[in-house]
C-alpha cells in the first residue's frame, strides 16, 4: 500500500506551520524553520509547503475575508485547526488554480478528519464548497452540469 503523497505531506506540514503561527504568534521565518526539520519533512514537497505556508501566512485577513460569510459565527470563534485548515485551502482554492477545486476540498477533509474535532470535516465540507461556488464559479457550474449529464 502507498503511503501519503508528497503534496499531502506537503499540505500536513503546511497546516502545522499555519496552526503555529495562529497560536503562537511566531515569525514566518521562524515557523518555516521549525517545520522543515521536523521528522518525516522529507518525504514532503518542500516548494509546495513553501507556497502554501507562506501564501496563506502573508494573506491571512484577505483569505478569512473569502469564507467568514459562510461559516455561521465569528472566525475568532473557530477552532484553530478549524481555521487553519480553512484558511490553507481558501489561498489553495484562490492561488493554485491548476489544482482540481475538488481535490483542495477533499485534501481539506482529509486534514479536518486528521487534525480536527468529530465533526469538523463536515463544517469544513460546507464552507468550502461555498467558497469554491464564490471563488470558481465556472469550474464548479462545469462540474455539476457534468455531474447530471449536460
Amino acid at each position: 500500500m502507498s503511503s501519503k503523497s508528497a503534496r499531502r505531506r506537503a499540505r500536513e506540514f503546511a497546516l502545522q506551520g499555519i496552526y503555529q503561527a495562529l497560536l503562537s504568534g511566531n515569525s514566518l521565518a521562524m515557523i518555516e524553520d521549525q517545520v522543515r526539520s521536523a521528522p518525516g519533512f522529507d518525504k514532503a514537497d518542500g516548494d509546495l509547503f513553501t507556497a502554501l505556508l507562506r501564501g496563506t501566512l502573508n494573506d491571512t485577513g484577505a483569505l478569512e475575508a473569502e469564507f467568514a460569510p459562510f461559516i455561521g459565527r465569528t472566525v475568532a470563534e473557530l477552532s484553530p485547526i478549524e481555521r487553519a485548515v480553512l484558511l490553507l485551502a481558501t489561498h489553495e482554492l484562490e492561488r493554485h488554480i491548476e489544482v482540481p477545486y475538488k481535490v483542495v476540498i477533499n485534501e481539506a477533509i482529509e486534514l479536518a478528519k486528521s487534525y480536527g474535532g468529530t465533526d469538523g470535516h463536515r463544517f469544513v465540507n460546507g464552507v468550502m464548497d461555498k467558497v469554491a461556488a464564490k471563488l470558481r464559479p465556472l469550474e464548479v457550474a462545469a462540474r455539476e452540469a457534468e455531474r447530471k449529464g449536460g
